[in-house]
């Protein structure tokens, strides 16, 4: 019963087949192989547009990267305050930007609201050198708590970004499960609602390790490619990035895991809600659930063989957790079964 984190789960079957298909032989390394290239084309048909692509090993560096290429003199750049790269990422953001600094942004169960928004970046006037400049925003999608912005939401927040000339990322380290649970196209949760810049998780729904920034204009392409080698992320055998995302992207394969993981904690929310002895802190949008137990029942969880971590309650929860119960994340993955599932809804009942 592994509900501690989706980077528990291993490598997807059709990963690791496509990874030892792709061992044998020779290709241009540093992303120009064959395999690369068609790869490149695939994320253009996905996105609806031509797109520039850049492998990276981590969500860290995709993040950190997406960030120093727009960064400016005395930059900031806007994100939730309990986003990943704000609390999780040991100032990759500041030390790859050069000294970019990041302003945490309100808004309750992981989203920023438009009005936070608005009234953090209307504390830095243009010309006040002083203070620094606002360089651009950043949204997580899905959120660290498992929520989801809406496509509006999404189009609101850029709108006013746009309106100060900052350019939108997207962390999408759980970017299909933020898909399919709006029932989207890569196009419309991007792009088409005004995002400029995404951070393209794989390594959480599936591949072993495969991270992409996608850059809406692809004339900052160059900029970027220097950018990355000087950050040590340019992938000599850069085939085995691409052959994890060629069999990823194949047929839908990656949303067909993301709908599995989503299902498994649907599943596991009815259990929960149904066991009498726990409750959600809200209703989970795609893979990760944030329930409320009493602390006797997670160490007799534990025991049991059950993996999860107590959580922090995040800004603008509205619950109440007594001095006996915690809150903890449960998280599935691809690799998540029923069986794991339903083991863990007759322990917690």
């Amino acid at each position: 019963m592994f509900f501690a984190s989706d980077n528990w789960a291993g490598a997807h079957p059709k990963i690791a087949a496509a990874l030892s298909a792709n061992a044998a032989g020779f290709d241009a390394p540093y992303g120009n192989g064959g395999l690369d290239q068609s790869v490149a084309e695939r994320f253009n048909e996905l996105f609806e547009r031509e797109v520039a692509v850049f492998f990276v090993a981590t969500g860290t560096a995709a993040n950190a990267l997406s960030l120093a290429s727009v960064n400016r003199p005395g930059g900031i750049a806007f994100c939730h305050r309990e986003a990943h790269m704000i609390e999780d990422e040991c100032g990759a953001p500041e030390y790859l930007t050069g000294g970019a600094r990041l302003c945490p942004v309100d808004g309750p169960l992981g989203k920023m609201t438009a009005e936070n928004l608005e009234a953090a970046l209307s504390r830095y006037e243009p010309e006040f050198v002083h203070s620094g400049q606002p360089m651009a925003v950043s949204l997580t999608q899905a959120t660290e708590v498992g929520t989801i912005y809406s496509l509006d939401e999404i189009e609101a927040l850029a709108a006013i970004a746009k309106k100060r000339g900052l350019p939108v990322h997207m962390d999408g380290a759980r970017f299909a499960n933020a898909l399919v649970s709006l029932d989207a196209t890569p196009a419309e949760m991007t792009w088409k609602r005004g995002v400029d810049i995404v951070s393209f998780g794989g390594t959480k729904n599936g591949c072993w390790c495969a991270e992409a920034v996608i850059l809406f204009d692809p004339s900052k392409a160059r900029e970027f490619g220097f950018l990355r080698k000087r950050a040590a992320q340019l992938f000599s055998k850069s085939r085995f990035i691409s052959a994890q995302f060629d069999a990823y992207l194949e047929d839908g394969h990656w949303l067909e895991t993301a709908r599995h993981s989503n299902a498994m904690a649907a599943r596991l929310a009815t259990a929960i809600n149904a066991s009498g002895k726990a409750r959600l802190g809200w209703q989970p949008r795609a893979n990760e659930l944030f329930p409320i137990i009493a602390k006797e029942t997670v160490e007799k969880l534990e025991t049991a063989g059950a993996a999860f971590y107590p959580w922090n309650a995040p800004q603008g929860f509205a619950g109440a957790i007594g001095p006996h119960e915690t809150m903890c994340r449960l998280v599935t993955s691809f690799a998540t079964t029923q069986e794991e599932v339903d083991r863990f809804g007759e322990l917690i009942a």
